[in-house]
């Protein structure tokens, strides 16, 4: 939807068009709340100043809804179909790099208790796997912060999907 339409809309019809970019509550009020916006970029360092910062339980809660790295989502939300676009890198027909992120999911959550997150669009599955195991030697400390980044990228990119600047912006 264009920049100028989400500004019209009433709060719940806002809530409810930006909440598949991230369902955190406290930050789509605060992205919807924020309105008018005179310009995309204007949305999006309000969508970028409400991340700072995520608490641990707004991180866990978002990750509930974030599918494996190379697992497609089948659902047929907004959301999913979102998450199937940015993990187009990931070719579920390279058996190889599949089981190595396979693998590396499962070692990842066995490590620190929650799914391996990255801001998968633009990135091939080779660049998702090197990082991945990268990722693997930090401290919980590190990925904690790591991970919130990483969930702001995500949230920005889906944002600035759902709502466009429009012609007449």
């Amino acid at each position: 939807m264009e920049l100028e339409e989400f500004n019209r809309l009433d709060r719940e019809q806002a809530i409810t068009a930006v909440t598949p970019a991230l369902d955190i509550t406290r930050w789509v009020e605060a992205v919807v709340d924020a309105r008018p916006y005179t310009s995309l970029d204007d949305l999006l360092e309000q969508g970028r100043q409400a991340a700072e910062p995520f608490t641990a339980t707004e991180v866990e809660a978002a990750l509930a809804h974030h599918p494996r790295i190379g697992e497609r989502p089948k659902a047929q939300t907004t959301e999913a179909a979102m998450s199937r676009s940015e993990q187009s890198g990931v070719d579920p027909a390279d058996q190889a790099v599949a089981e190595a992120l396979a693998q590396g999911n499962r070692d990842y959550e066995e490590k620190f208790g929650r799914v391996f997150l990255i801001r998968a669009a633009g990135r091939s599955a080779q660049e998702i796997l090197a990082s991945l195991n990268e990722r693997l030697a930090h401290t919980p400390e590190e990925e904690d912060t790591i991970v919130a980044g990483q969930l702001r990228e995500i949230a920005l990119l889906r944002l600035s999907g759902l709502v466009t600047e429009g012609a007449s912006a």
